[in-house]
């Protein structure tokens, strides 16, 4: 018998399918990142359901849309039957995408037994028509369609799971695209069942009941649309749950990572580290155990900071952070406190030497210098150690304890360990004082000039002098350099300092000049810090010609050891100094390198022997003699020009001319005198004049 289609319907029937696989592909997402496995296996069996119904719908819809000259019905258990298989080919599809893994063996046996199972709903609901005679099949369409089922389940199969991530780019264009092509396959494998189809002529729909077949396809159109489009409303209202639920997850996830590790190195940050001490004091306090605080700070990590940029100090704190982590025991305690501060803490320890085994066992590690990702480490850590319960039964205590051996571990040297003894309580008390009083001396006025004079060898005439820094606090009394310099140092202070050393000196030169008096060359140190400052030169310059003083009036001294740290770069700036009118000093030869070898390429104006070495002449005879006046006959072989410091006694300072000394300071020949003392001393140099 001729048949036909009604065009209308078969374009519904499309959509149907196409609005099923779509539904198909979502649910897949849906429920491959469910955790639970009865949500999962929930979604399974209503997602089988709503899946199944449509894919049936579209098969119901365009065998609806076929007709033949006799009247056509549906037998109702047949057509219940095909939907069960619908039903069940969908619960395998999602059963076999929704596995951890999605082997070939898997995809292809699902594919078979999917594909044979629509294969089956389509042959089963056209025997539901119950046609008299039978239905006649072609052998070769008929074996078509079925491979055509199969190929469609196989490929849908895995492009469900293909695109089961809702976190890829562009998913749901994807998915879309994805369910075009399924829904052609689909309505294709139907189509082509029904090409198959032989009707003969004069046959008989048995099971055609006068139902409106324009009410029924109306219906079964409405109710399948209306539950595909919940289903996929539900998944995509689910999958938008989850993900708010599990961006709420990731922020509480990094607020509690944020509150309770270091962000630069992943350490557990202060607060952490203060609560696994407080458990630590109530298990040690409970099993009578030791246990030890090793604070660590990394020795010339400030100039890598000032010299390189932070990009590169943080670097070298995680670095740091990973190398320290291997240093110690897994069940150890590795935290930053912040700036370049570490501490670990060690619990469980058998005795006090343990403790001591621990830091010498990092330090040993770290001066390897080159770790397995070929990188030099920069910086070694002093560390000062604290035991629980002999040097403290609070957090508070431990860390303050530890903090003051680790500045007992930088006095002794740096890039050692300390451990703490009660002394050293005063030590950080007084530390601590100084730097309080540091933080306010420049703007309080606390800081003065003191000006010891430097006079020619041949003579008593002035040759100059050098400025000394004073501290004078209100609360602490005088404090000396010896104390407070390398606190400054430390802290970064003596940067500004230096600074107010300058200009307060040429201020006072500025002041002697306006008051009728000679115009002093005046020496002043430069710092370690201060001349890592890349733009040191610069500064100095800048400052000078602020105050209206000439650069010839102004000596720089850098002490030979740390002239040596770097020498080619000491070098550089020496060069730098000169050319812009500055000379340069030598200070405390003979207690470093003594490297004639840079000596020659340093070309300085001045050497300063110690005053180790100006004793010498009176303690060691004329052993003492002959390094002076080898030092001296050295000098002048480079043209320089050389400055005894120290000279106390009149036997000194007869030996010294002897030798030709160039100048000469200390306290036999006048002590540090403040601006107004040292302007007297220079009116009186002219009366005598």
């Amino acid at each position: 018998m001729q048949s036909s289609y009604n065009f209308w319907l078969v374009a519904i029937s499309f959509a149907v399918a196409m609005l099923a696989s779509f539904t198909a592909l979502d649910l897949t997402g849906r429920i491959f990142v469910l955790a639970s496995a009865r949500l999962r296996q929930a979604w399974r069996l209503g997602g089988a359901a709503a899946l199944g119904v449509g894919i049936w719908s579209m098969h119901f819809i365009a065998m609806l849309a076929f007709s033949l000259p006799t009247p056509l019905g549906y037998d109702l258990p047949i057509t219940a039957y095909s939907l069960a298989l619908a039903v069940g080919a969908s619960y395998l599809a999602l059963f076999v995408t929704t596995q951890s893994r999605l082997t070939f063996a898997r995809l292809a046996l699902g594919g078979v037994l999917m594909g044979c199972a629509i294969a089956g709903m389509h042959y089963t609901g056209m025997a539901a028509m119950r046609m008299e005679p039978g239905i006649d099949y072609q052998p070769a369409w008929f074996a078509l369609s079925i491979a055509i089922a199969i190929v469609a389940s196989t490929a849908a199969l895995w492009l469900a799971r293909a695109l089961s991530n809702d976190e890829d780019r562009f998913v749901l264009h994807k998915r879309l695209a994805a369910a075009l092509v399924m829904a052609v396959a689909i309505s294709g494998m139907h189509y082509v069942g029904m090409a198959a189809a032989n009707f003969p002529v004069g046959s008989i729909c048995g099971a055609a009941n006068g139902v409106n077949s324009a009410w029924l396809a109306t219906s079964v159109i409405l109710f399948t649309f209306a539950i595909l489009i919940v289903t996929l409303m539900m998944s995509r209202f689910d999958a938008r749950t989850s993900f708010l639920s599990g961006a709420v997850s990731r922020l509480n996830g990094q607020i509690v990572r944020l509150a309770t590790l270091d962000t630069l190195t992943g350490l557990p940050n202060r607060s952490t580290l203060t609560e696994r001490i407080d458990r630590a004091i109530g298990s040690a306090r409970r099993q009578r155990a030791l246990f030890a605080i090793l604070f660590m700070d990394l020795d010339g990590f400030k100039t890598i900071n000032d010299s390189l940029g932070h990009s590169v100090g943080d670097e070298v704190l995680s670095a740091f952070a990973q190398r320290l982590l291997q240093c110690v025991r897994s069940s150890d305690t590795v935290a930053r406190l912040g700036g370049d501060e570490f501490v670990v803490l060690s619990e469980n320890l058998p005795s006090r030497e343990a403790a001591g085994m621990l830091a010498e066992g990092v330090l040993e590690r770290m001066r390897q210098g080159m770790w397995t990702d070929s990188q030099p480490l920069q910086v070694m850590p002093s560390i000062g150690i604290a035991l629980y319960p002999q040097d403290g039964d609070t957090v508070d205590t431990l860390l303050k304890h530890a903090d003051a051996a680790m500045y007992e571990a930088k006095r002794a040297g740096r890039g050692t360990y300390r451990f703490f003894e009660r002394s050293m309580n005063e030590a950080a008390t007084r530390t601590l004082q100084i730097q309080s009083a540091l933080h306010d001396a420049l703007a309080a006025g606390h800081f003065s000039l003191h000006f010891q004079p430097k006079f020619h060898g041949k003579g008593d005439s002035l040759a100059g002098a050098e400025a000394l820094i004073r501290l004078e606090h209100p609360e602490l009394g005088a404090i000396t350099p010896l104390e407070f310099i390398p606190i400054a140092e430390r802290s970064g202070q003596i940067v500004q300092i230096g600074n107010w050393v300058l200009r307060e000196t040429c201020r006072q030169i500025r002041r002697w000049v306006d008051e009728g008096l000679p115009a002093m060359k005046v020496a002043i140190n430069l710092s370690p810090r201060q001349l890592a400052q890349p733009n040191l030169v610069a500064m100095m310059l800048e400052i000078v010609r602020d105050e209206g003083v000439r650069c010839e009036q102004i000596m720089f001294e850098i002490t030979e050891t740390v002239a040596m740290q770097d020498a080619p770069r000491t070098i550089e700036m020496i060069r730098e100094f000169q050319a812009s009118g500055f000379e340069i000093a030598i200070d405390d030869f003979g207690t470093g390198y003594s490297s004639l070898a840079y000596l020659q390429r340093f070309r300085v104006k001045q050497l300063k022997i110690d005053r180790f070495f100006t004793n010498g002449l009176d303690e060691h005879g004329a052993e003492g003699s002959a390094i002076v006046s080898a030092i001296i006959a050295l000098a002048h072989s480079l043209e320089m020009d050389v400055v005894a410091e120290g000279v106390e006694t009149e036997s000194q300072l007869d030996i010294l001319k002897a030798m030709r000394c160039d100048e000469m300071q200390g306290f036999l020949l006048g002590k540090p005198l403040n601006a107004a003392d040292f302007g007297a001393l220079l009116r009186g140099k002219m009366v005598a004049a």
